[in-house]
This record gives structure tokens, C-alpha cells and sequence, in this order.
């Protein structure tokens, strides 16, 4: 009965070691907007909430890949409609004052056009 506990446990134990370190070290999202542009400061695009209101959303960074596939710094893509995969990198920072704020960093991972 003892042999059948610890058993039992190690294979619990061993379950539970599997399903975690399969997780994503990082969580991604998803964004369906239309390219607005690219400024100093990111890329952004144009998207409608719950409600049906246009809002932007700017992403910081983009990876080399993606860059590659849809070239974003060009103007010839304004007026498409992307699904774009994306993660946040959130940060506290220190101000010149001395407080400290949060801050999001948003990078596009993948690109697809609709």
C-alpha cells in the first residue's frame, strides 16, 4: 500500500512538472487594426473597440522577422488591414524626480495580413 502512495505522488508531482514548464515563458495577444503608420515614437494602427469607436494602438518595437516580412517603416502598407501578435514588456522606471512609473513596451511578433 505504501509502494502504491508514493507512486501515486511521484506520478502527481511528475504531472504537474510537465504541464508547467510547457507553459509559454511569455504571454502573446492579438490586435486586429488597420496600418496608420510609423512615427518617431512606433507603429501604429487603428482599431475598433466594443462600441464600434476608433482607437489607436502604438507598438514600441517590432521583431526583425516581422520587419522583414511587411516592411512597416515604408508608406506603402498604410490602409492595410493586419492581425498583428504582439507582447508587453512592463517595466518600472525612475522619472527625473525621482518617482517611479510603469511602463509598457509593446512588440510586434508576427504579422498577417486580412
Amino acid at each position: 500500500m505504501k509502494t502504491k502512495s508514493v507512486l501515486i505522488v511521484s506520478f502527481l508531482f511528475m504531472s504537474f512538472l510537465i504541464l508547467t514548464s510547457t507553459r509559454p515563458l511569455q504571454d502573446t495577444e492579438t490586435f486586429e487594426g488597420t496600418f496608420d503608420g510609423h512615427e518617431d515614437y512606433g507603429y501604429n494602427f487603428i482599431g475598433l473597440d466594443e462600441d464600434k469607436q476608433e482607437y489607436t494602438m502604438t507598438f514600441q518595437e517590432i521583431e526583425k522577422a516581422a520587419l522583414e516580412s511587411f516592411n512597416l517603416d515604408s508608406d506603402d502598407l498604410i490602409g492595410t488591414k493586419f492581425m498583428v501578435t504582439y507582447k508587453t514588456k512592463k517595466e518600472r522606471v525612475k522619472d527625473e524626480d525621482g518617482y517611479e512609473e510603469d511602463i509598457e513596451t509593446y512588440t510586434i511578433l508576427r504579422l498577417k495580413t486580412l
